[in-house]
């Protein structure tokens, strides 16, 4: 039986109308073959040709008063004969079909007759396809074929490898960790007021620096010396001091690697923040996570190898610059997804357009893009395009189970703080980074912070330390420190790294005389990661006795991106990619892997 396309002006045509050439009517649809329909497809091209050559003086000349003849160009594109998509629907489905009469009878259907009238006959068993339609439709029976069809054939694995370039490439080395979790906290978190305790600022608090010039301020207003607002006490078998800001992390503090001597090439947070997420103080380069998707790849091919949590309250400052693809190719961008809400846009089609024609207009698209990728070999924003298109169909049935939380105990929704309004939307944030990672996503980019502006919903605590952070806090301990725990409990800390970072921290002085907020730092700051090759409990590099400047191993952010390259097993010296004359790495020519903190 010849393969029918629906006819989405006329879908319920009456019977008693005449069909027109290469249509047959089914009882509900009227039905158009696909060689018919691309055939008028390309009448009409010829027709809306023919009419622009008759109508411009210049093309005449060009080409004369006779129609220009195209089909030696549609020959080229399409060959002579109407696509014939068998053999990528067998490749897909197989050749077999399914009775689904006894599956009909239980959902109180029953079979029902097709009249052919091309044929005269009687067609009534489905194909494995109509039978997805009847029991997914849209595009969830798409993606139910092809996670029923991964296998199926070698010419499908051949296809899936040109159409998703580094689909799986092989680390350099073996690596100590498989999957990457980065929480950054935008705005620039004061590490001298939660994980590097300072005692000399309560000595000296109010006391002008004797060198003015040892300390230069952003905003330029230099002020005194500023002691914490919150107590600092030592957590844990290891000792390692930190704030009451911050009590729930500092229960970790067992688990935690401590970064204090941490150093940025910009006291500014637009270039920072590039900087911590793409290695470069300039736009345009591609981020950590992206880096990390194209050097390994992915691992479950029905969900994003990069995932962007951003903070429920906005997108951070310089928004998808930070977790953009740059010059690699498009598939290793970032996939943002959003709150708890909706988790992801636009998931399901309109209820106006019938499965019929989404899988139609599928397997139509599907066949002109490989047909396409043959003509532009290498062309990866092609393939790429083609990609997403095809994981964006697979999700409609991955993503729906790893958004919904429906299945997790009391338990694990207290330890995230789902159960506080003010924890919940991080929280669920926390909570889905663990799951994405548990079901095979290879980096989570996670945010606790959002934009500048009024309210400003981020870490930069200009005017008043203590309302900004004390805010912030309360929404980013509980939920982080729930992360690491069930991660630990789990055993996929053994196979997972978290990074958690800002783009710089705080002067131990205050913004101005007698003010309580505090300016942006470069020079020292504290940043900390967990997982399996990390020394736990350890803290690498300090700063000067007031929490200034980095005074012992100072630590950049190439050496920190190299060191976290290498636990996942990669060479950030090897890791390149050939653009604009030159072999771009994520730590440029710089960089060093931080050695004494590994096991």
């Amino acid at each position: 039986m010849s393969r029918f396309l629906p006819t989405a002006t006329n879908r319920e045509t009456p019977s008693n109308l005449p069909l027109r050439k290469g249509e047959a009517f089914t009882g509900r649809f009227r039905l158009r073959t696909r060689g018919a329909l691309i055939g008028n497809f390309q009448e009409k091209q010829n027709r809306g040709r023919d009419q622009q050559i008759g109508s411009s003086p210049s093309r005449r000349r060009r080409s004369g008063d006779q129609p220009i003849d195209s089909s030696p160009l549609r020959s080229r594109r399409l060959g002579d004969q109407p696509i014939d998509s068998s053999s990528l629907r067998r490749e897909r489905l197989g050749d077999q079909r399914i009775d689904s009469s006894s599956l009909r009878g239980r959902l109180g259907g029953g079979q029902i007759p097709v009249n052919c009238k091309n044929c005269a006959r009687q067609h009534h068993t489905p194909t494995r396809r109509e039978m997805l339609w009847e029991v997914g439709g849209g595009l969830a029976g798409i993606a139910l074929a092809t996670l029923m069809a991964e296998d199926v054939s070698a010419a499908q694995q051949a296809r899936r490898a040109e159409l998703e370039p580094n689909s799986r490439p092989a680390p350099h080395f073996s690596p100590k960790v498989k999957k990457v979790i980065f929480i950054h906290l935008p705005g620039g978190l004061s590490h001298i007021d939660t994980f590097d305790y300072k005692p000399d600022l309560a000595k000296y608090h109010g006391q002008e620096v004797q060198n003015k010039n040892t300390i230069v301020p952003f905003n330029g207003k230099r002020g005194s010396v500023l002691k914490s607002p919150w107590e600092f006490r030592q957590y844990g078998k290891s000792g390692r001091w930190v704030s009451d800001l911050v009590p729930h992390i500092g229960a970790c503090s067992d688990d935690l690697t401590f970064i204090h001597s941490m150093q940025s090439r910009s006291n500014a947070h637009g270039p920072a923040l590039f900087q911590m997420s793409t290695g470069f103080i300039f736009q345009g380069f591609p981020s950590a996570g992206s880096w990390i998707s194209y050097g390994l790849g992915s691992l479950n091919n029905n969900l994003p190898s990069f995932v962007v949590l951003p903070d429920p309250r906005g997108l951070p400052p310089c928004g998808a610059a930070l977790w953009g693809n740059g010059f690699l190719p498009a598939s290793h961008q970032g996939v943002v997804f959003g709150d708890e809400r909706m988790p992801i846009a636009d998931l399901r089609p309109p209820d106006s357009i019938h499965p019929s024609e989404q899988i139609a207009t599928y397997d139509l698209l599907t066949e002109l893009n490989a047909d396409n990728l043959k003509l532009h070999p290498g062309d990866d924003a092609l393939a790429s395009r083609i990609h997403s298109y095809e994981l964006a169909a697979r999700m409609q049935v991955s993503a729906p189970e790893v958004t919904s939380i429906a299945g997790e105990s009391e338990r694990t929704l207290e330890m995230y703080g789902l159960n506080s309004s003010v924890t919940r939307p991080y929280g669920y944030n926390c909570l889905l980074a663990r799951r994405l990672i548990e079901r095979g996503v290879r980096c989570v980019q996670l945010y606790n912070g959002g934009h500048f502006g009024e309210p400003r919903v981020n870490w930069d605590a200009h005017e008043d330390l203590v309302a900004n952070h004390s805010k912030n806090a309360a929404i980013l301990d509980k939920p982080t420190a729930g992360l690491i725990k069930d991660l630990k409990q789990r055993g996929l800390l053994d196979e997972t790294l978290v990074v958690f970072t800002t783009e710089f921290g705080r002067l131990p002085i205050s913004e101005g005389v007698g003010e309580g907020g505090r300016d942006h730092n470069p020079e020292g700051f504290t940043a900390f990661l967990a997982g399996a090759g990390l020394k736990p409990g350890f803290a690498y590099g300090k700063t000067d006795e007031l929490g200034y400047r980095a005074a012992e191993n100072p630590a950049t952010v190439y050496d920190l991106h190299a060191t976290v390259l290498h636990l996942m097993g990669l060479d950030h010296k090897r890791l390149t990619f050939y653009h604009n004359g030159a072999n771009r790495r994520l730590t440029d020519v710089h960089g060093s892997v931080i050695h004494d903190m590994l096991t």
